[in-house]
């Protein structure tokens, strides 16, 4: 598989997920040495969401983040593009979708927050998807994203690069069903953005309040923001 650009093609993705599916949960434990369980744990109390209120979960995959975000009592609804990963968590109690992150098949102002878990990168066009989420969101909502980043102290950094990711695919190869897969995967990581300009990225699509939170030295952050109110009209003078 070719080095990972940013410019990916949907198609190409999804059908590496759908090959990836089968033994995708236990292998993202191996290669995030467990954090994922943590990083899940985290995301859901940011996320902070109330009973009665409706969440989508995008790139959701085999619905292992939905659940956990469910447990807040809140509706959650798991969204993918790759059927193969949502037919895998097919045994998870939570409402299943699949939907092209850039063209959501929801109304507009249906979901009182929207999470994605490790997939933004792996959207074509990130502005576009962060706007599209947006849509779907009520004024007043929340994003919540998780996702690699850059760590920000410098012999950190250079351990992750040199060391972590290029030992990614071999380490997952005895429990991956598709070792290139994740030869693409470090690709990604390496290359993503770090944490203020994906903040940056979010404010460019329209939301506002833009922060972020390191975890695991930088390797990941949480970015949270919200989506705008309408600005009220001002006051007629009589």
């Amino acid at each position: 598989m070719s080095r990972a650009g940013l410019d990916k093609d949907p198609h190409a993705i999804a059908a590496m997920f759908d090959g990836v599916a089968k033994g995708y949960d236990r292998t993202n434990t191996v290669m995030t040495l467990g954090f994922d369980r943590r990083w899940r744990e985290v995301t859901r109390q940011v996320l902070d969401a109330a009973p009665g209120e409706k969440v989508l979960d995008l790139a959701a995959g085999t619905a292992v983040s939905t659940v956990e975000y469910a447990r807040s009592g809140a509706w959650c609804v798991a969204a993918d593009f790759s059927l193969g990963m949502l037919r895998t968590g097919a045994h998870r109690t939570v409402p299943k979708v699949a939907a092209d992150a850039l063209h959501l098949p929801f109304a507009d102002a249906a979901f009182d927050a929207v999470t994605v878990s490790f997939g933004l990168r792996n959207m074509n066009d990130t502005v576009a998807a962060l706007r599209e989420m947006a849509r779907v969101v009520r004024p007043g909502g929340r994003l919540v994203i998780c996702e690699v980043s850059q760590p920000r102290w410098r012999p950190i950094r250079w351990l992750y690069h040199n060391t972590l990711l290029r030992a990614l695919p071999l380490i997952t190869r005895p429990f991956s069903s598709n070792p290139a897969a994740y030869r693409y995967l470090a690709e990604s990581m390496r290359d993503w953005h770090d944490q203020r300009t994906l903040a940056e990225l979010i404010a460019r699509a329209g939301w506002h309040d833009v922060e972020w939170l390191n975890l695991t030295f930088g390797a990941v952050a949480l970015h949270r923001a919200t989506r705008p109110r309408p600005a009220l009209p001002a006051p007629s003078v009589r």
